[in-house]
């Protein structure tokens, strides 16, 4: 328990304290019996937060995550094309022509890490192609997770390995088949993919289940799994992958007139924005309450911090590490 004793002994004040506050709530949340959505903003998958967050799935730390596509995606491709990644250190300095020649040679850059079309997003390509025009053939639907865990639990990308599959944090999610929300999928590399073969007329856009589906489907997991101690909300980033599951409980108790429904729990948000000018992702966890996602007692935490930095040190703790 190196990390944890040096993190106790030092941070002690500020956004520092608040990590330690907040991690120690999300433990004593789950020694109580307690459920843990994670969502996941950002491009958390290209910065390898799957060497910690693997583990946190495995050991029973993460009953749920809400992410992007691209976070969905961008751990497979980190997992089969890790070695042709390019690291741009000194992206602050790139000028459009240095941008522009990085596109030309088919790299796609996430702040100092370039991801490479044909190792990442090509590789992947093909292989949901089979699972998608299968599942077609056979009058099946799937929701986007779905899809691929099929293809990670195939063994078809075992060819392709780059990194230790431990650190894949979609593998551990598939071998323990937890559930996953995606809401607007179709603005991530795969998702344009798959409006490309319903353009084309190759896929009808049917086959793939939406984000409607998605809210329906965690209704149901939400009022079958919020009893007792409830669900806790870890929010890493803003946007759609918090925006979208938070809403579920304001619209069974609002809507659905289910005035019994358990407000979320417990709630912490690793965020950089800044609280103004309407901003969502930087509203302060009390705005929630007015829209009926948490409750006055509900334990709030807010960590104004880079997720890169502060997440894998909460999930440390939480590990026991």
């Amino acid at each position: 328990m190196q990390i944890t004793k040096f993190l106790k002994e030092h941070y002690k004040h500020f956004n520092a304290a608040a990590l330690i506050d907040a991690s120690d709530a999300y433990m004593e949340h789950l020694n109580e019996g307690g459920k843990m959505m994670v969502t996941l903003a950002g491009a958390m998958s290209t910065a390898e937060l799957g060497k910690s967050l693997a583990e946190m799935i495995r050991q029973d730390k993460v009953h749920i995550i809400s992410c992007t596509g691209a976070n969905l995606e961008e751990d497979i491709m980190n997992l089969v094309a890790h070695s042709h990644y390019k690291r741009v250190p000194n992206y602050r300095d790139l000028n459009p022509q240095d941008e522009w020649d990085l596109l030309e040679n088919h790299y796609n850059r996430v702040t100092d890490t370039c991801i490479p079309e044909e190792e990442a997003f090509r590789r992947l390509q093909k292989h949901l192609w089979d699972i998608w025009s299968t599942a077609e053939k056979n009058g099946e639907r799937y929701f986007p997770h779905e899809f691929m865990y099929k293809m990670l639990l195939s063994g078809v990308l075992e060819q392709y390995y780059e990194i230790d599959p431990k650190n894949s944090w979609m593998l551990a999610a598939a071998e323990k088949n937890i559930p996953i929300v995606v809401p607007g999928w179709e603005d991530s590399t795969m998702g344009n993919i798959f409006a490309s073969y319903c353009i084309k007329g190759q896929l009808k856009a049917s086959t793939m289940k939406s984000g409607i589906e998605y809210m329906m489907w965690l209704s149901d997991w939400y009022i079958k799994n919020s009893g007792g101690k409830g669900v806790g909300f870890y929010q890493i980033g803003g946007g759609i992958a918090g925006d979208f599951p938070i809403c579920v409980v304001p619209m069974l108790y609002q809507d659905m007139e289910m005035h019994d429904i358990p407000f979320w729990s417990y709630f912490c948000q690793i965020s950089d924005s800044t609280t103004s000018y309407g901003s969502y992702s930087g509203a302060v966890p009390n705005e929630k309450i007015t829209w009926g996602k948490l409750d006055i007692n509900t334990p709030k935490f807010v960590i104004e911090s880079d997720a890169t930095i502060v997440a894998p040190l909460m999930f440390a703790i939480i590990l026991g590490w």
